[in-house]
């Protein structure tokens, strides 16, 4: 091939699969949508091959498209790479990182690490993204992120991770309905439908119900809650019960509410809280700095 593509192309291709949309890819790459359709066309031109199957309403990618899209994922992420070698002259702790988080995670630790973080590094810029774990995963596949905060075990691939700590689980009840519970608690002294959960978007309702052992599937509600906020104000109001990490408990979510936090029944129940990177970056020392100021806050 006497002429490669472009990481300008490639950039275009991913942004059009990720919004499905030409306008929407064009604004989010600060190009004309002509200018966009343009180089995808040459794109497709230089490859000899379709990627995408167009008309007036809609657009399919081929087979062939979804593989290049899948590879070009992986050469726009080791550009980004490339570059983070002449990042902070050197320094291992200058320059800007991109840290995403989960939002179970985020309100009870991102404020403490970027105080510690300025403390200890004041050259190196944090950039804060709080998201869901699919969308994290896939924002440091492409890229655009350059260590993620997790709750593990989670499936990530090929990616390389640390763990930082460990997170216990808390069962939260009204205190009246705490003072009728026999101790320890069983899931049998529960009526069915009291337990509450996060949307399955939520990576801790899987941990939960796997560290807490909970088998019994109608003592679950099927109401799902968008936040830990929300499941503590639903025990509040006596619906019911829910598990809560410790972190959010000690940063105050139960405090001024006549709530009581519990052991869980059986083992001990935690989740671990782990730093998760590319295998590809070059920033394995800055990762593992991070990693240490984390695991000193926890």
């Amino acid at each position: 091939m006497s002429k490669f593509p472009s990481l300008k192309q490639l950039n275009y291709l991913v942004t059009l699969h990720e919004t499905r949309h030409f306008g929407d890819a064009a604004k989010k790459c600060y190009v004309s949508q002509s200018t966009l359709s343009s180089g995808l066309q040459n794109l497709e031109e230089l490859l000899g091959s379709q990627l995408i199957e167009r008309d007036n309403k809609t657009l399919v990618f081929t087979s062939t498209g979804e593989e290049v899209v899948r590879r070009s994922l992986d050469i726009l992420a080791r550009s980004r790479d490339l570059l983070e070698l002449t990042q902070g002259n050197g320094e291992a702790m200058e320059g800007t990182l991109r840290v995403g988080c989960i939002p179970t995670i985020a309100p009870f630790l991102l404020s403490d690490l970027v105080q510690e973080v300025t403390r200890l590094h004041p050259a190196l810029n944090l950039l804060l993204r709080e998201d869901t774990t699919t969308n994290l995963l896939a924002a440091l596949r492409s890229g655009e992120m350059d260590v993620l905060i997790l709750a593990l075990p989670v499936d990530i691939g090929a990616m390389k991770s640390r763990i930082v700590g460990r997170d216990m689980f808390k069962m939260v009840f009204s205190r009246h309905q705490a003072t009728n519970l026999p101790v320890p608690i069983q899931y049998t002294h529960l009526p069915d439908e009291s337990v509450f959960l996060l949307e399955k978007e939520h990576c801790l309702t899987e941990h939960a119900i796997s560290a807490c052992s909970l088998t019994s599937k109608e003592k679950i509600n099927p109401f799902t809650a968008t936040s830990l906020h929300t499941l503590v104000q639903m025990v509040a109001n006596g619906l019911g019960t829910t598990f809560i990490p410790q972190m959010a408990i000690e940063h105050g979510i139960i405090e001024n509410l006549d709530l009581v936090s519990m052991d869980p029944p059986g083992q001990t129940a935690y989740r671990e809280i782990g730093l998760v990177w590319r295998p590809t970056s070059n920033r394995m020392m800055m990762f593992n700095q991070l990693a240490d100021i984390v695991e000193g806050l926890l």
